[in-house]
Parts: C-alpha cells; structure tokens; sequence
C-alpha cells in the first residue's frame, strides 16, 4: 500500500520579496473545500494564478482563507483573493482589537516612543509617518469587515474538513497564531513566521507601540510554548517545510540570547539609545526594521537589570 503524507496535500506557494529573506511562501491545502494558508504579498497575482495553476487549481477555486499574522508578505492578496473566490477568511482575534484601535493614539504613542528612542527632526516625523502607515496599509489590506471567523489562541475551529487549533507566538508579531492540525496522518504546524529554518524572524512584536516593552519577553513564551508542540513536520513562511521544530526553537533561543549580549555590549561601549544602538547593528544597512528589536532588547535588558535608563529631555539614554 503507498503511503501518503501531508505532503501529498499541502502545496507550498513561494513568491519573491524585495526584503530578506527574499521570499514568502503560504500553502495550499487541497481536497474538497480548498484551503490557502496566508495570501502572499500584494502585486502577486499572476505568480499566484500561476502557482495554483501548478496544483490544478484556479484562485476562485479557495473556500478557505486563514490568516497567521498581519504582515504585507501575508495578507497582501487578501483582497484579490475575496473579489475572486469569496472565501470564508479567518484571522487572529488579536488583529481585530489592533485594527480597529484609534489612528490618533496609535501616532501619539508611536511619536512618543520613538522621541524617546533618539528620533528627532525629520527622522522622527519620517519614522512615525511610515509607522501609521503602515498599519494603515495593512489594515486596508486586511480589513476586520472582510473576516468572517476570529480565532482565539488554544480555540479548536473547523476549516473545511480539518481542525486547527490556533497556538499564540507573538514576538515576531504580538498576534501571530500558528496552525495546529492532523493532515494524512502527520501532526503538523502551519508556522506563519515562527519556527522558521535556518534563520530567526525579527522581533517586531507591535513595532514602535507601547508593546515593545514586552517583546522580548514574549518570544521567548513563544518559544517556550513551540517547545511543548509534538509535531511531525513544519510549514513555514520563509524557510524550507522540515521536520525539526526542536532544533528551530533552540536556535532562536540562541540567537535571542546572543541579540540581548550585543546590545549590552553597545551600551557598555557608549551606544545610549534605541536608535543608535540599531544603526550600529545595521552596519550601514537599513536600520528601519532594527529598531523595534533594539527597543525590545533594551526595555528586556533593563526589566532585568543589565543596564539602567534615565529620560533626558523626552530621550531615553541608557548605561551599562
């Protein structure tokens, strides 16, 4: 008799992207009522026809449309994939509370963090206008009207034929589920951006809002609790399908550990805020994607006494 696995099933859809690390993938689960996990990022409609068109199936063809996370890379074809295929979409309960918060707030908050991280002039204005934009983007995107199905962490739901049981990993981001469920007889996770081979997503979290105080903390709950997860193999956003979540957990770990030294060291050395301390582990790079780590990492550092703080006119300077 052959044996199948979940394999055999669920269909990895990988587009390219112009940031690390250069591509995204979401999966396609077939059999009756079609299933796509996450929806790329926007402009990709031709390279998803194409890549559903591999499989046999057409983007009117999706019933199902489940969200881990609300980032541009996964929620970018949500509308196109509504307009087509009318599916039933389910997203992280998280989204809705984040979504429908005020924009006002949200810039008032944003402005008063980043002051506070060393922004100021034209780079803070800069950085706050590309903050607020981007959540309104993203909600654009995904808008909480176009969900019909809000899925609570440990919440079993039925998505066409299978059981999910949505699993709480925020540190990449503070809402992020990943998928739990039983498919041709292997217990698999459809990770989103958590569990990832070779690499450690970025600690995003809730970027420059009030949350990134937390962020570190919370990934590293995430990985304690991917640590408890019996799975056989794992599906992520970046990365190759494998079978080693253990492996993935204790190198995140690692590399978490290895962030939070660093950033000690640039404060010993005379980095004192935020700002500087992401420019520096930049390299010269982008730092726009850092600076949230570099928050995270420094309010994670202080809680736990490996350096202090003090605010300076609205800065927040630190010491080793």
């Amino acid at each position: 008799m052959e044996t199948r696995s979940s394999q055999d099933r669920v269909h990895r859809l990988s587009f390219d992207v112009e940031w690390p690390p250069g591509h995204v993938a979401c999966y396609l689960i077939d059999g009756p009522g079609p299933i796509l996990v996450d929806a790329a990022a926007p402009g990709e409609t031709k390279a998803l026809e194409n890549a559903l068109s591999g499989c046999g199936y057409s983007i009117d063809d999706i019933d199902h449309l489940l969200i881990t996370h609300p980032h541009v890379d996964h929620v970018g074809g949500v509308p196109t994939i509504i307009e087509a295929a009318d599916p039933t979409v389910y997203a992280p309960v998280g989204v809705e509370r984040r979504f429908t918060q005020s924009r006002e707030e949200l810039e008032t908050r944003v402005r008063r963090n980043c002051r506070a991280a060393g922004f100021s002039g034209d780079a803070l204005e800069s950085v706050v206008g590309e903050a607020v934009e981007l959540r309104d983007r993203n909600v654009e995107l995904l808008s909480p009207e176009s969900v019909d199905v809000w899925i609570a962490p440990g919440e079993p739901v039925s998505v066409g034929q299978l059981e999910f049981e949505g699993v709480h990993l925020p540190g990449h981001q503070a809402d992020h589920l990943s998928y739990r469920t039983e498919i041709a007889g292997d217990r698999v996770l459809l990770a989103g951006d958590m569990g990832i081979e070779p690499f450690r997503p970025i600690v995003l979290h809730e970027r420059l809002d009030d949350g990134y105080r937390d962020a570190f903390d919370a990934f590293y709950r995430a990985l304690d609790r991917m640590a408890d997860l019996d799975v056989d193999l794992v599906y992520p956003g970046h990365g190759p399908i494998h079978d080693d979540l253990p492996g993935a957990v204790e190198r995140d770990r690692s590399s978490l550990d290895s962030r939070l030294d660093r950033v000690a060291e640039l404060v010993a050395d005379g980095q004192a805020t935020a700002a500087a301390v992401a420019e520096t582990i930049a390299g010269g790079h982008e730092s726009q994607y850092l600076v949230p780590e570099a928050m995270g990492a420094l309010a994670y550092l202080e809680e736990h006494g490996r350096v202090t703080s003090e605010s300076q006119n609205g800065v927040r300077r630190y010491d080793a």
